[in-house]
């Protein structure tokens, strides 16, 4: 057997075993195993965030330490967005083949590798010292350290697929939404401990602890992951998780329109590549992405640059945008549902004039309490159309068959923003000054509220 046989052997999905007759230890082990691996995934992607955003904090030393432009700091940010973007959907259509319990703590310990990587080649590689065929010694270090963070990347875009999965398996339908918007504050609360975390090491312990740091406690994480996760409950030999919570239920028939004989291509084809709504919605979710990670990744470098904050002023401010942003996050989907019965357009619409006001009044804004407010309304009013734009008006504009594939060809396009605002956001800042960055949020912001006015519109015409 060959090596990537074996290695293909080794992460396949288990078998299912034979089914447990007994109730009770079916609802034991269903109740055990529930709770560990949701606050497993839940604490494991705070740990992959504080290995991916800690970047952010770090940009401003690592630019008074190696001498970078912020073009060149865009691109060693955007290298990671690269390779993310691709992953994302690729790793999907692995993970639907490949054992939760193996893949997550493996993509989550060569994601830490890859950040003392990062930090190594910094160490041994001193900007100004190193040649290579004539280039300069600059630019070595430069692409070294974009390599290594886009190999991060990849690693990193491994992390969510297994978790959709587990959350699709492990929990039914009547409560999968909740327990989703619960799981993604994940993102938010790992980005808010990644950036205080990363001020702290800044401050005492100097920009490279920010990378080896957080990858240490990765690694010691893996052994947690992987005693705290398993597959589909046919591997523990469990029922379906729908029968579980309704023994009376009963799979429902095929649908009787043509989704029932089409192949899984042509209803890729049909739902997604032919569908002018999930066009409109990718194309508005690379706005939504720009200002994302534009705030994410420049804010502490623009407060610090342009407001003259302390890097401790800085990160604490810079905390409060992902960390209130849970808010957007948890509350969009509950909102559409509880107030516009299950429509997600109007409360993407209201993020959005929300999101391109707090942007704008905080470009103006010479009052320190208040930016604290400002941040926080940009966290919660990107974060809520990040979740449903990608996720359920996805989804719903979509066919159920092809769940998977629009989330992934909508982040594809999420993360072409990701890439924009860290070249794009460098670029106009190294010929325009921070006010043209402030500007490319806003208007990227306006960009996608007009995309999103014009399928409400259209929505309320059928």
């Amino acid at each position: 057997m060959g090596i990537l046989a074996k290695v293909k052997d080794f992460y396949k999905e288990p078998p299912a075993i034979e089914p447990i007759q007994d109730s009770a230890e079916i609802d034991r082990k269903y109740k055990a195993w529930r709770l560990k691996i949701f606050l497993s995934m839940f604490f494991g992607y705070i740990i992959f965030y504080t290995c991916r955003k800690n970047i952010s904090v770090a940009l401003p030393a690592m630019q008074e330490a190696l001498g970078y432009s912020k073009t060149e700091l865009g691109i060693l940010g955007s290298s990671l967005y690269l390779t993310y973007a691709a992953g994302k959907f690729i790793n999907g259509i692995i993970a639907d083949n490949t054992n939760v319990k193996k893949i997550l703590p493996t993509a989550l310990f060569i994601s830490a590798l890859t950040n003392i990587l990062f930090i190594l080649c910094a160490h041994f590689m001193p900007a100004g010292q190193v040649s290579f065929f004539g280039l300069p010694p600059v630019s070595i270090l430069l692409w070294t350290l974009a390599f290594f963070w886009g190999v991060n990347g990849w690693f990193q875009s491994m992390g969510f697929p297994p978790i959709a999965k587990n959350l699709s398996y492990w929990f039914a339908n009547k409560e999968r939404g909740f327990k989703w918007s619960l799981w993604s504050s994940s993102h938010e609360l790992g980005t808010s401990l990644s950036v205080i975390l990363s001020g702290f090491l800044i401050i005492h312990f100097g920009w490279e602890a920010v990378f080896y740091v957080p990858a240490v406690f990765a690694m010691i994480y893996c052994i947690f992951f992987y005693k705290n996760l398993q597959d589909k409950p046919s591997s523990l030999g469990l029922p379906d998780i729908e029968k579980y919570k309704d023994p009376d239920y009963v799979e429902p028939e095929k649908q009787s329109d043509d989704e029932a004989t089409l192949s899984y291509s042509d209803i890729f084809r049909k739902y997604i590549i032919k569908n002018p709504v999930v066009w409109c919605l990718a194309i508005a979710y690379i706005f939504v992405y720009v200002v994302r990670y534009g705030t994410i990744d420049w804010m502490v470098m623009y407060l610090m640059e342009t407001k003259h904050y302390s890097i401790g002023t800085a990160t604490r401010q810079m905390f409060f945008l992902p960390f209130v942003g849970v808010l957007g996050t948890v509350g969009a989907g509950y909102i559409s549902d509880k107030f516009f019965k299950g429509k997600r357009a109007p409360v993407n619409i209201i993020c959005l004039v929300m999101l391109a006001l707090a942007i704008y009044l905080f470009k103006f804004n010479k009052i320190v309490w208040l930016d604290y407010v400002y941040i926080s309304a940009m966290g919660v009013f990107t974060c809520g159309p990040q979740v449903l734009i990608g996720g359920l008006s996805a989804v719903e504009s979509s066919s159920k068959k092809v769940a998977s594939a629009v989330t992934g060809f909508c982040g594809m396009f999420g993360y072409i923003g990701a890439i924009l605002s860290g070249v794009g956001t460098g670029v106009i800042v190294d010929k325009f000054s921070w006010g043209g960055a402030v500007n490319f949020w806003f208007i990227s912001a306006i960009v996608a509220l007009v995309i999103c006015l014009f399928l409400y519109k259209n929505e309320k015409k059928k």
